[in-house]
């Protein structure tokens, strides 16, 4: 290794050969390939030392199971359960859980990524989603075996705030990049995606490859405004967390719940752009019938508030009845003053736009059926 290393050494300090990097508008736009040479693998594993974190490397040369599964979301695994227990603020003050050990030994380099963001964004380059592979964890789950990425989502706000985070296997990763070449073959065009593999997916070197390349991949497509709007990308950050919360807050697991929640939420506020018509509404309704469950009626309020500003004064919405009955009955509770929200409810009711009573908003969360 030690010999091949100075051979291209000296074929990069002579300006010839394969060592020579690329030029032209290309790879000034995107300076890093999205998938390295077999030579490159113990560099880049070295380099991203204590960022990853690999759970089972044995089996290295079985069949890859984890490119065939394409079809529809994927199954909710316990582990896809806890994907968001690291999530940030709800609406006023969000519980939050210890943090893996695969993101604690990413802290100082999660630093030096937001220390970065923050001294560029006085500059006139557009400010990006910052992405870092947390963990990579090797899931098997007869007959299937694959490996499910953890990356941390990083956006303006304090460096001590805790990131976003989204779990996702190499299939949801390819079926992102497949419905954004049908859709944008001019802009996809100039990003790269890691190629499949046969064999040797499971290996130290492979999961490290693959964790760099997904992290400059959706990197690549942030820098993109067309892109960037893209209601594919949007779908792929926010629609996997909010059905499991929406699945674990039917099941009765609210602790669970609140935590993907408020992942969700955090991961729509730091995209900026609204993820779906409704999606904001719903995890505020989400994040209010934990709160509740749990008995934390402050927390809940909060979460009727905001969503009751975002409604403002437009045209009756299915959301609306529901936040003005909980909030009333919240505002009851604690002692504070309904006589507003109780008087733009009766308004509803006696317009008849809206049954009497209104239905819950845990209710409408359990019908809400989300494509």
């Amino acid at each position: 290794m030690a010999s091949r290393l100075l051979h291209r050494l000296r074929h990069a300090l002579a300006g010839d050969g394969p060592g020579e990097a690329p030029t032209g508008p290309e790879a000034e736009q995107f300076p890093e390939s999205s998938e390295l040479e077999d030579d490159d693998a113990e560099g880049l594993s070295s380099r991203l030392s204590g960022t990853l974190s690999f759970t089972s490397a044995e089996d290295e040369e079985e069949e890859d199971d984890e490119d065939d599964d394409d079809a529809g979301p994927d199954p909710l695994h316990p582990r896809d359960q806890a994907a968001g227990d690291d999530a940030g603020p709800s609406c006023a003050h969000a519980e939050r859980s210890p943090p893996p050990d695969g993101q604690r030994g990413s802290q100082p380099l999660t630093r030096q990524l937001q220390d970065f963001w923050k001294k560029s964004r006085n500059t006139l380059v557009p400010q990006r989603l910052l992405f870092e592979v947390t963990s990579a964890n090797v899931v098997k789950d007869p007959p299937s075996k694959y490996v499910l990425y953890t990356l941390a989502v990083m956006g303006p706000g304090p460096p001590d705030r805790q990131p976003a985070q989204i779990s996702r296997r190499y299939s949801d990763f390819e079926r992102l990049h497949r419905n954004l070449q049908r859709q944008f073959r001019g802009p996809m065009a100039a990003i790269s995606f890691p190629r499949k593999r046969l064999r040797r997916n499971f290996t130290a070197e492979t999961i490290a490859r693959r964790s760099r390349a997904f992290e400059q991949f959706l990197g690549h497509l942030q820098a993109v405004p067309e892109l960037r709007q893209a209601p594919e990308l949007q779908d792929f950050f926010v629609l996997p967390e909010l059905r499991r919360a929406q699945s674990l807050t039917c099941t009765g697991l609210y602790r669970e719940a609140l935590a993907l929640w408020a992942n969700a939420w955090q991961l729509q506020a730091q995209l900026g752009i609204p993820s779906g018509p409704d999606w904001p509404l719903l995890t505020l309704a989400g994040l209010a019938v934990c709160h509740q469950e749990l008995e934390d009626p402050g927390e809940a309020r909060a979460c009727c508030e905001r969503a009751l500003q975002l409604l403002g004064d437009k045209s009756p919405h299915p959301l609306l009845a529901p936040f003005l009955e909980a909030h009333v009955r919240l505002s009851w509770r604690l002692g504070l003053d309904k006589r507003q929200t109780e008087a733009q409810l009766q308004a509803l009711q006696e317009a008849g736009l809206t049954p009497t009573p209104p239905p819950s908003l845990k209710e409408l969360l359990i019908k809400e059926v989300l494509d």
